[in-house]
Parts: structure tokens; C-alpha cells; sequence
């Protein structure tokens, strides 16, 4: 018999942020999250995305073991500022027992119709900014802090309780090897010139983060066309400033200026910290923030996790600015590979973006709907 408990307490938190490390542990690919975290995510005093959303959480239960896990997510503003009445599933993880994920879905499905909602999406979390998709392809690969692994039956599963695909994302990948550098160097100053722009880099932390709700008002300016796309809001701004700050490296995050000192572009890139994580198992302490400060200054791979340019600029050439200042920065670190997080397959404005570095597809992945009704 398999019983399906709502999480109501710390100690059943716990389980439901836990289950993954069983269910992966023998897996090579497979990113921990760091465990104390994962849990203030789910925390309302904490994640500040819980002001405009409903959450519930649940386990499946089967012979006193934990079998399944998913995340009943109603995003607010989604639907009474976008009108899209659907709700959100996330964390989803299971064995390989589709009556198992029957049971976590029904959950899904009683509270979307009882809130008259028209139909489910997942796998995906609060906003643009959190993980999101069933992986589909790319299995052996490595995976990253931000992004989902799970097992290849997912799919199938999905498949035979008769969801859809919704969204393709492709990520992708690319050697800094091959790189011309002075093509960069040489638009980078053409364009600067031409249309009064400037690069900015950053030594300090401090300056990036004082710099930060600008970049962000930018990211929803930028980001704003595409299907899904809620906005960040300042409270978000500041958890997510508070979340990733450790993990960053300000050489590795350039802005571009306008002449009235506007940010019209930005790239932030992150030091890889996969294996760092898998080192530490879900704990900082005692003594896993050492893996993250190693990783941190012996970084051979990153990945890009946010770019934007204004739309009012995006055919002026502002990436090429972007790209001559980071190229810099990442080669006197001897970087070797950037890998880029999970992105819309509808968004050719950002793929065209890395053509000239021939990169390669590393993953696939993709959400599933399925109407209420």
C-alpha cells in the first residue's frame, strides 16, 4: 500500500529534502543541494517567493520507506496579473513505479481544480530564476547546481498518465579554447565607440551587489517576451542576492553601461561547484564549505547562469562588449569549458548569441501539461 503525506512538520521536511540522496546515491551526475538550504526554501519567513505563492508538499510512502516526493506550487501573480490559471508541480522525484507517481499527481490535480484551475505544469519551481524540466537527454552527463537529474523512466511515466510536452530547454556547452579573443577585443572597442557604451568589471562583491537590483530590473526588461516569464519583484531581488553571493566571483560578471550610465547589458558567470557539491554531501558544516571555497578558487569550469541585453539594444552588438571583458577575465583563470543553463528552445535571440563559439548540445529537457478536466 502506498500512502501519500503532506508535509507538516521540520522532520517531515527533512524527509521530503532528503529522499533525492537515496534515491541517487550511487549516481555520478547527480548535483546534492546543500540540505539546510534546500529546506529554507520551502520556509515562508525565508523565501520571499512564498508571499505570492501557495506550496504544498508531499511524500509517498510505501512499506515505511519514502518512495516519491512532489511540490504543489500556485504562483499568484502568474495568474491574477498574467492570467494563466495553471498550477505548478516541482521536486518531483520517484521510484521507477508509476502508481507511485499516479498517486503524487492526483495530489497535484485535487488542489488545482479545488483552486478552479485549468491545468498542471511541471516539473518547475516558483519563478524563471529556479530549476526547471524532466531531463530527457544527457544522462551521463555531469549535472549542476542549478538544474534537476533524474532518472530516464520519468519521461515514460509522464507519458503514459497522458501529459504533453509543454516547453523544450536545451542546454549546451562550450571550449574557451577556440575562442578568437582579438575578433572580441576589436568589435568590442568598434561598438563601444559607436554608440557611447562602456564595459564595467568588478573586484569587490560589494560593488556587484550594489549594482544588482539595476541588473535585475534589466533581466525582466529583457526576459519579458517570453512564454512563462514572471517578474522578479525587489524582495526576490534581495533572497536572491542573499542565495548565490558566496558562489560568486566578480571578475567573472561584467555590465555594460550606456552613456547615461544605465546598465543596457550584463553576463553573470558562476564557477562550477558540481563536484564540490557531491564532495559535501548536502552538509556545509563541519566542514563542507571547504570543497565550495577550493572549487571556488580553482574554478577550470563555469557555467553562464544569467545574460541580458535591453531590448532597445539588442541588435547593436553589446554582447560582443560582454564577451571581450569575460573572455579576458576567464582565460587568465585558465578556464576550460562554459556550460550554459537550461534554456527556451523558442529563445533564438539568445542562441544566436553563442554561434560563434560552436557550442554543443550537452542536455535536453522539457516540461509536461496536462488539463485539469
Amino acid at each position: 500500500m502506498i500512502e501519500i503525506k503532506e508535509i507538516k512538520n521540520d522532520s517531515d521536511l527533512k524527509k521530503f529534502v532528503t529522499f533525492p540522496f537515496k534515491l541517487y546515491k550511487n549516481s555520478k551526475y547527480w548535483i546534492p543541494p546543500i540540505i539546510s538550504e534546500e529546506m529554507n526554501n520551502f520556509k515562508s519567513d525565508i523565501n520571499p517567493s512564498l508571499k505570492d505563492s501557495s506550496i504544498s508538499l508531499f511524500i509517498a510512502i510505501k512499506d515505511n520507506e519514502v518512495v516519491g516526493r512532489i511540490a504543489a506550487i500556485i504562483n499568484w501573480v502568474e495568474i491574477n496579473n498574467y492570467k494563466v490559471r495553471k498550477i505548478r508541480f516541482g521536486w518531483f522525484d520517484v521510484i521507477n513505479d508509476i502508481n507511485v507517481t499516479k498517486l503524487l499527481i492526483n495530489r497535484i490535480k485535487e488542489i488545482g481544480k479545488a483552486n478552479k484551475l485549468e491545468y498542471m505544469e511541471g516539473p518547475m519551481g516558483f519563478s524563471n530564476l529556479d530549476k526547471v524540466g524532466v531531463l530527457t537527454d544527457g544522462f551521463d552527463k555531469i549535472g549542476t547546481m542549478v538544474t534537476w537529474y533524474n532518472h530516464p523512466y520519468y519521461s515514460s511515466h509522464f507519458e503514459k498518465l497522458n501529459f504533453k510536452i509543454e516547453k523544450q530547454y536545451a542546454e549546451k556547452q562550450f571550449s574557451f579554447k577556440n575562442i578568437d579573443k582579438d575578433y572580441y577585443y576589436r568589435m568590442s572597442k568598434i561598438i563601444q565607440k559607436r554608440y557611447d557604451f562602456k564595459a564595467v568589471n568588478f573586484d569587490k562583491i560589494e560593488d556587484v551587489l550594489n549594482n544588482m537590483n539595476e541588473m535585475f530590473d534589466l533581466f525582466n526588461r529583457s526576459y519579458s517576451s517570453l512564454s512563462s516569464f514572471i517578474e522578479i519583484n525587489d524582495i526576490q531581488k534581495e533572497y536572491m542576492k542573499n542565495k548565490y553571493v558566496r558562489f560568486m566571483n566578480p571578475k567573472f560578471i561584467t555590465f555594460v553601461l550606456d552613456k547615461n550610465n544605465d546598465i543596457i547589458g550584463f553576463a553573470v558567470i558562476m564557477p562550477s561547484y558540481a563536484k564540490a557539491l557531491q564532495k559535501m554531501k548536502g552538509k556545509l558544516y563541519p566542514f563542507g564549505f571547504l570543497h565550495l571555497i577550493n572549487a571556488k578558487k580553482y574554478v577550470k569550469n563555469v557555467i553562464l547562469y544569467l545574460i541580458g541585453v535591453h531590448p532597445d539594444h539588442q541588435n547593436k552588438g553589446v554582447t560582443a562588449i560582454l564577451f571581450s571583458s569575460l573572455i579576458q577575465n576567464l582565460k587568465e583563470k585558465n578556464i576550460e569549458d562554459c556550460l550554459r543553463t537550461p534554456e527556451l528552445i523558442e529563445n533564438e535571440s539568445v542562441d544566436k548569441i553563442w554561434k560563434n563559439f560552436n557550442p554543443t548540445l550537452r542536455k535536453k529537457r522539457c516540461t509536461y501539461k496536462k488539463d485539469l478536466n
